[in-house]
């Protein structure tokens, strides 16, 4: 154990006395492996963060609700667009016939775009506002956040009572730094009193989400403002959460009979709506970013081979030093592994040296990327430990055949040299 330990020692201050003693040939060498760890562990900490970023984003929608919509969102739009567009829009019927007859679904919503609208409040006013008409269920399914105030109480929205709840960018444009609650709105010449105002959106690159800019009407008030029979291809879903201890399968099944059964549907007929699932957007999201992450890891391998050959060329150049300097010790008794070991050790702590300046590299352009960009970009822990432990798998490589090459030595042959 000692004589281990004394050549791990040995070769530990072998490799720094080279790095000393050989600066422009060590930084030329080690430049390889430093370019090779940044490019691929730089590409996958920012794949990574914009994975989790666009991943949270999604995880919003909850892995537990359908949406019935009238395009799968596991194909490619332009493929059976035309297909699509004739099916009828996901309608209140539908919503109700949910409501009414699968007891699979805890939470059901359905909500409708009824156009871009103009908010009034005094002399200010916003224009263009995504006015959404929802049902009751909205804000629980969707876990909406409040800012200030509150959402529908159901005498309220039941009875189509005069409220409303706006985005937080809506509130800000419109009242400034007056507290909008309680305070009465024109929309479309209706006076609708204002009862929360929706949390700020985060910086999520994909908002999908986003209520910053929306304007919420209970459906049964949007009917006194608006036409609620939208005709917008995309205008309207329906959102089934389902119910505590239920499965999402059989929650797909009870729907697909109750929808079919409710638009009149022949046993031979193919279905007119989709049920999509956030698990689509997932197996896509894992396509591309695995793409990406291959990519990088293609872009990155050339520089470590290049790099692999400098530390594999810096090791014989030191073998080739320390010709006699090995016969001595073999013939002193040294084992061939004791010397294999010794060259190796010192090749995988100049690559672990190179990987480590390729990290902090990393770690400091992640951080001026984070202060800039609208989303942070970080890097982990496991790609740390990724790049430490691909750094000792090159110097593996690297050192393996110079230090065999040593191991293998005569040592009269040696110290004649």
């Amino acid at each position: 154990m000692m004589v281990l330990i004394k050549i791990i020692f040995e070769s530990v201050s072998q490799a720094f006395q080279q790095l000393k003693g050989n600066k422009l040939r060590s930084f030329l060498s080690l430049l390889g492996i430093t370019i090779g760890i940044f490019c691929i562990i730089g590409v996958q900490s920012a794949v990574d963060s914009l994975e989790d970023n666009i991943r949270g984003s999604i995880e919003k929608l909850g892995d537990d609700v359908l949406y019935i919509q009238k395009m799968p969102w596991n194909e490619d739009p332009g493929q059976n667009f035309w297909k699509y567009m004739r099916r009828p829009n996901p309608g209140y019927g539908d919503y109700e016939a949910i409501r009414e007859k699968v007891r699979s679904a805890g939470l059901v919503d359905y909500h409708v775009f009824i156009g871009a609208k103009t908010l009034k409040y005094r002399s200010n006013s916003v224009d263009r506002v995504f006015a959404v008409a929802v049902t009751y269920d909205c804000a629980e399914l969707f876990n909406v956040a409040f800012e200030k105030g509150r959402y529908y109480t159901p005498t309220e929205y039941h009875y189509g009572m005069n409220k409303v709840v706006i985005g937080h960018t809506v509130a800000d444009k419109l009242f400034g730094a007056i507290d909008p609650i309680g305070k009465e709105i024109k929309v479309s010449g209706h006076r609708l009193e204002v009862i929360g105002v929706i949390e700020k959106s985060g910086e999520d690159l994909l908002k999908v989400l986003n209520w910053d800019e929306a304007l919420l009407v209970g459906y049964e008030t949007a009917k006194k403002i608006a036409n609620v029979e939208n005709n917008h291809p995309f205008g309207s879903t329906v959102n089934v959460k389902a119910a505590e201890g239920v499965s999402l399968q059989q929650l797909k099944d009870d729907l697909t009979g109750v929808l079919r059964s409710h638009r009149r549907l022949r046993p031979r007929e193919e279905n007119n709506f989709a049920l999509n699932n956030i698990s689509v957007l997932a197996s896509i999201m894992d396509n591309i970013f695995g793409a990406m992450n291959l990519a990088g890891l293609i872009i990155g391998g050339f520089a470590i081979f290049v790099g692999m050959f400098s530390v594999a060329n810096i090791m014989f150049v030191s073998v080739k030093e320390r010709t006699n300097i090995i016969g001595i010790k073999k013939a002193l008794g040294a084992k061939q592994y004791m010397v294999l070991l010794e060259f190796l050790i010192e090749s995988i702590i100049l690559c672990i040296i190179g990987g480590i300046l390729g990290l902090g590299i990393v770690y400091l352009i992640t951080n001026m990327l984070s202060a800039v960009l609208p989303f942070a970009i970080y890097l982990s822990l496991d790609n740390v430990i990724w790049g430490v432990v691909l750094s000792v798998g090159i110097g593996v490589l690297s050192g393996l055949i110079p230090a065999y090459q040593a191991a293998r030595m005569d040592p009269v042959e040696a110290i004649r040299a």
